[in-house]
């Protein structure tokens, strides 16, 4: 009951300096999608950020995942308020899994991974046109460090369901099929399960 307790703590802690962190980014970025509607859009991330990391933080018991689950979920929240991934972030995430990948004995493939999958999205960016964006390259980057070979699970099971919610908003006529549809949460989200499970 103690550590449930303190791991609360911690996600409301984590919430506030990560919101904090999140608008520091925000005022410092030219690049914003959406920067008339900064206050419109992040109503609810207190609220989503510190649930998110209650409910995760206590599905685990290794510690060195909270630091990851803390960065992914701010990188879902910026991604679907101004469709931004914060090389801070995805830079921040890659050290740590390259830590995580030697602790865990996990390097070579973690190296791997990250090169190889980083490799191909890097390729894919260029071919897409813009589709797929210059973070989606470097998170997937990162995700490699992290879930090594398991990274292949979290590209297939994120662009489906990122391709599902798409089509979903493309019904609902929220977008069109020429519309920026954002797959970092999507892969965020399964690396997270991934990495709980």
């Amino acid at each position: 009951m103690a550590e449930i307790i303190l791991k609360i703590i911690l996600a409301a802690i984590l919430t506030f300096a990560g919101s904090f962190w999140v608008e520091k980014l925000y005022s410092g970025s030219t690049e914003l999608t959406f920067p008339k509607k900064i206050a419109e859009r992040a109503k609810f991330r207190k609220s989503i950020l510190f649930f998110s990391l209650a409910i995760f933080f206590n599905l685990t018991d290794e510690i060195f995942l909270l630091p990851a689950i803390f960065l992914l979920i701010l990188m879902i929240l910026t991604d679907f308020e101004q469709y931004m991934l914060f090389d801070e972030m995805t830079f921040s995430l890659a050290v740590l899994g390259f830590i995580f990948a030697w602790h865990s004995s996990i390097l070579t493939q973690g190296c791997f991974a990250a090169l190889v999958g980083g490799g191909i999205f890097a390729v894919l960016a260029v071919f897409s046109r813009g589709s797929l964006g210059g973070g989606d390259v470097k998170l997937i980057f990162a995700l490699g460090f992290w879930l090594g070979e398991k990274l292949f699970n979290v590209v297939l099971f994120g662009t489906v369901l990122g391709g599902f919610a798409a089509v979903i908003m493309i019904l609902l006529k929220k977008k069109d099929r020429k519309s920026y549809f954002a797959y970092g949460p999507y892969f965020s989200l399964c690396t997270i399960y991934f990495l709980l499970s």
